[in-house]
């Protein structure tokens, strides 16, 4: 997966984590050493951590310790580290994010962003997860000491969250504020790069600003550095990684550019079809590629998602367009059909689309008036997650049906997701 750092292979020494482990005064298990119990506490998936911590104070003080994400990281191989979905329903400063496990069906809360009194409604933001650390990057926000206070401003701002430590950090801010752009993180060198975007509002989309230009982020110097920008004004993109060691591309796709008015009121964006390829290796220069579709097939880019699969010389890219999973082809520069979706969301546009653990879900949710709540409220409603699960190599179906703890629906035309193993 795209903006995960491989880790280290599984060692037989508690040497950098048994200081910790002796810190706890009380038994993890009775009868057993310290940290051998702690071995075995480490080994249940991630997201029941929290259900766990109010078993005893022992496991809570365990469950809460740096230690935990130590031993995870250094006893088990990645693919046996718990691969979550992460969930931002709406502004993270007031609303918690949420981790999900589709294996366990499990969901565990996180803390909100640090607020800030002069800022709210922030959207359109990135999220992207390098080794045990999640990135909040940019987004369009209303700020009180802007003007006009209707129209949304970019942010520049970075937040990293500590999952060994369970807080959040404000790391150097981007050089150009940006919300809707292109972003991947590059493994095993602590790199994050950006592209493109703009600020925009949610629901009147074509009245937003766009840029070109193109930053990196050191993670080890928490620094932003000016790349090369982009050949065009880009925003609301999407960027992936594409090759290995040396030879590996940021390509950045769809997005729109200028914008035309219906009647010379109504703004609507003008969306790309083509591709631009920035060669990581040659000095960051950007080559264009042509349309990917013409006149008539469709109007704008779908929802795309990026599968790594040790078998394919190139990461599978796969595109929701509808009741369709498309499959895009370098050697041609087309997209192609791949499979049709079993059963189509009522809602095209609220529909998630993530890949997990080498297979793509598509995420929709159905309403359910619980019979036991309906003399309390008519209106009271709760709401169910149904989740189409396609495997790309074994081109087979299945499904799963979970609750998530959510206060208010999940609107999946503005949440923002990103996966990370744990």
């Amino acid at each position: 997966m795209i903006g995960l750092r491989e880790m280290s292979p599984a060692s037989s020494s508690f040497s950098s984590v048994e200081s910790q482990i002796q810190t706890l005064t009380l038994n993890l298990i009775p009868g057993l050493p310290n940290d051998l119990a702690a071995l075995i506490l480490a080994f249940v998936p991630y997201s029941h951590h929290s259900r766990l911590k109010p078993t005893c104070k022992s496991w809570k003080i365990f469950f809460s310790s740096k230690a935990l994400i130590s031993i995870r990281q250094k006893h088990l191989s990645l693919s046996k580290l718990s691969q979550l979905l992460c969930i931002f329903p709406q502004d993270p400063q007031t609303t918690s994010p949420y981790l999900f496990d589709p294996k366990n069906l499990a969901w565990c809360p996180l803390p909100p962003m640090p607020c800030n009194p002069h800022v709210y409604g922030l959207c359109n933001f990135t999220s992207i997860s390098i080794g045990f650390h999640l990135y909040v990057l940019g987004g369009s926000l209303f700020d009180t000491r802007s003007f006009p206070l209707h129209r949304p401003s970019p942010s520049s701002s970075t937040f990293r969250f500590d999952f060994s430590t369970s807080s959040w950090d404000r790391l150097s801010p981007m050089i150009s504020p940006r919300g809707s752009f292109a972003c991947t993180a590059v493994p095993n060198s602590d790199r994050i790069l950006v592209a493109g975007g703009g600020s925009r509002h949610t629901m009147f989309g074509a009245a937003g600003s766009r840029m070109n230009s193109v930053e990196m982020y050191d993670i080890g110097k928490d620094e932003w550095v000016p790349l090369d920008g982009l050949p065009r004004f880009r925003a609301g993109c999407v960027g992936f990684l594409v090759g290995s060691g040396d030879e590996r591309e940021f390509w950045v796709m769809g997005g729109y550019g200028e914008s035309r008015t219906i009647s010379g009121v109504f703004p609507v964006d003008e969306y790309y079809r083509d591709a631009v390829v920035m060669d990581l290796k040659n000095g960051g220069k950007w080559r264009e590629l042509g349309d990917m579709w013409g006149d008539g097939e469709r109007r704008r880019l779908g929802k795309i998602v990026v599968v790594e699969d040790e078998g394919w010389d190139v990461p599978g890219i796969f595109m929701l367009d509808r009741s369709y999973i498309f499959r895009y082809d370098m050697g041609s520069n087309c997209w192609w059909k791949e499979t049709r979706v079993p059963r189509r969301a009522t809602n095209d546009l609220s529909v998630g689309f993530v890949a997990l653990n080498g297979e793509l879900h598509i995420m929709t949710l159905l309403s359910e008036i619980d019979s036991t709540e309906r003399q309390r409220s008519r209106q009271q409603k709760r709401s169910t997650l149904f989740i189409q699960i396609y495997h790309p190599r074994k081109k087979t179906w299945r499904s799963l049906v979970t609750k998530p703890p959510l206060h208010q629906p999940l609107d999946f035309k503005t949440a923002v997701m990103c996966t990370i193993r744990l």
